[in-house]
């Protein structure tokens, strides 16, 4: 099986640097494509009462998914390989599994959440894993690894 189209969602935490580290050694092994996928969750803006401190949520989640898909982006360009970039609106599980039947491959860590917010949500990458409509690589990584 080739993978020639490489997804990478991502939230630009130590948790998904590892896997945005490994998807690039995937795709120089397949001469493939990444994409890196930087979900805008609506879950956390539709909590919050509709005035001036949503919008400063929801510009900082867009600050923190530029930089998210930045790094995967120059990290692409020093490896030779091709990176796409995509920021999308909704809820990331579902984003990712609306995505996944257009990919090979999807590679990715422990998006970033922890304590409450992760037993409430449960895991992404767990959900995802099981959902998914192709492979789902998981890359664990220690907290503050680089």
């Amino acid at each position: 099986m080739a993978f020639n189209k490489i997804l990478v969602p991502t939230d630009g935490s130590e948790y998904t640097k590892a896997a945005v580290r490994k998807a690039m050694e995937l795709a120089k092994l397949s001469g493939g494509k990444v994409t890196a996928l930087y979900v805008l969750d609506q879950t956390i803006l539709t909590n919050m009462p509709m005035d001036t401190a949503v919008m400063n949520v929801y510009n900082t989640l867009e600050k923190e998914g530029k930089e998210a898909v930045d790094f995967v982006r120059d990290l692409g360009a020093s490896e030779g390989v091709e990176v796409e970039v995509v920021i999308k609106e909704g809820t990331p599980v579902k984003v990712i599994l609306d995505e996944s039947a257009n990919y090979d491959i999807i590679v990715m860590g422990t998006l970033g959440r922890t304590g409450m917010s992760k037993l409430l949500m449960g895991s992404v990458a767990e959900r995802v894993v099981r959902a998914s409509q192709c492979p789902v690589l998981v890359v664990r990584s220690t907290e503050g690894a680089n």
